[in-house]
């Protein structure tokens, strides 16, 4: 078998799966096993590839056939241009979630900063790579997943410090910024969501009770307690949650509460300001 026949058979498994990305995951995991660029590929595709080779290629691809994430499989994904290990045990790191870093990215050199429900440590690390915080802790409530997030800190060469932590509970300092991509999904949609998601992605990171907001109704009542005067409070929203949250904030004290889009037009950042 050849390159080009290799890859045009992964890619038709994983159209008959149903996987809607089929292409452009075919072509990454055949990057993937081959550590073949496009340019090498064209040069290469009638070669003949080896048993060994094809055998872990079809291998992965049937993995993503049962809609087993990509990023499970690689056990990799890029985050504002960094490499984050994840798993079963963290979300997976989105583009949704860098509208939020690049929101705050301009406010934290020199400063501190919390990140609440850290997950893989992917904001918390993007801070202090990208932005130059002057301190990041990182809170969790799963062990498992502040784990991954020591190891993301380690692979970006970042001090980040991590807390086992319900929410604020084991928090005791006072912060310049205040980040959070919580749980945010109604507990009863959950079931609706796609395979990938539903199955492979820790429950515990996309539950957000019964309306969506139990998260953010914490965040708003007790991040007061956490933040400086005059820090900022920013939180990863659901797109249709902007008012909500927008309100929850104000009713809570803070100004100069906004909503930022994502680039697809969607809320996506609702972030505020303590007097």
């Amino acid at each position: 078998m050849c390159y080009e026949k290799l890859l045009k058979e992964g890619r038709d498994i994983l159209e008959k799966a149903g996987i809607t990305d089929c292409d452009i995951d075919a072509w990454l995991l055949f990057e993937y096993v081959t550590t073949m660029g496009r340019a090498k590929y064209f040069i290469n595709k009638s070669n003949k590839v080896s048993e060994k080779t094809v055998q872990k290629y079809f291998n992965l691809i049937n993995a993503r056939a049962a809609h087993i994430p990509l990023q499970h499989i690689t056990g990799v994904q890029e985050f504002m241009g960094l490499k984050f290990i994840v798993s079963s045990d963290v979300l997976v790191p989105r583009q949704d979630t860098e509208t939020l870093a690049e929101y705050v990215l301009p406010l934290v050199r020199g400063k501190s900063v919390l990140d609440m429900c850290t997950g893989s440590g992917c904001l918390a690390i993007s801070l202090m790579k990208l932005g130059d915080a002057a301190l990041c802790i990182a809170t969790d409530f799963s062990q498992k997943a502040l784990e991954i997030a020591k190891k993301n800190a380690k692979l970006n060469n970042v001090n980040v410090e991590f807390i086992h932590s319900d929410m604020f509970d084991n928090v005791t300092k006072k912060f310049d910024v205040i980040v959070s991509n919580p749980p945010y999904i109604r507990t009863e949609v959950i079931p609706t969501l796609m395979p990938e998601v539903k199955e492979h992605e820790p429950f515990i990171a996309l539950d957000g009770g019964a309306d969506g907001l139990k998260f953010y109704k914490i965040i708003g009542r007790e991040a007061r307690n956490y933040l400086k005067k005059g820090g900022t409070l920013a939180v990863e929203i659901g797109y249709d949650q902007g008012k909500q949250v927008v309100d929850l904030f104000k009713e809570s004290g803070y100004k100069n509460v906004c909503v930022q889009k994502d680039l697809s037009g969607n809320d996506r950042v609702v972030a505020a300001v303590k007097q």
